[in-house]
């Protein structure tokens, strides 16, 4: 019913910056919350940030002060300003969001985010 798709990945410095952006379509007014998580090698999938249909924002320790996510609902699309990169921010990242019980949940496929001299 809903389509996540993100965009923006690439290779960066340590230091640098990168714009996520998550795209979402279908039946997108099931969507409430949305969020970004990242899978670094060898690592199991970390949650990064969540963000709610109303703009209240939550942040791992890890992100916190460097990352913002943010959403423009008009635009039915949801991003993460990644700043003062660091090699381990380095991983796929992938977009979610869900319905405002929680009951059904969205995925999409992950863009890769490297971050290496």
């Amino acid at each position: 019913q809903v389509q996540l798709v993100e965009s923006g990945g690439g290779l960066v410095q340590p230091g640098g910056s990168l714009r996520l952006s998550c795209a979402a379509s279908g039946s997108i007014s099931n969507i409430y919350d949305m969020g970004w998580y990242r899978q670094a090698p060898e690592n199991q999938r970390e949650w990064i940030a969540t963000i709610t249909r109303g703009g209240s924002s939550n942040y791992a320790e890890s992100v916190k002060g460097r990352f913002t996510i943010s959403r423009d609902n008009a635009k039915n699309t949801a991003y993460l300003q990644m700043n003062s990169l660091k090699p381990d921010d380095t991983g796929i990242y992938s977009c979610w969001g869900t319905t405002w019980n929680r009951r059904a949940n969205y995925w999409g496929q992950g863009t890769q985010v490297t971050v290496s001299s």
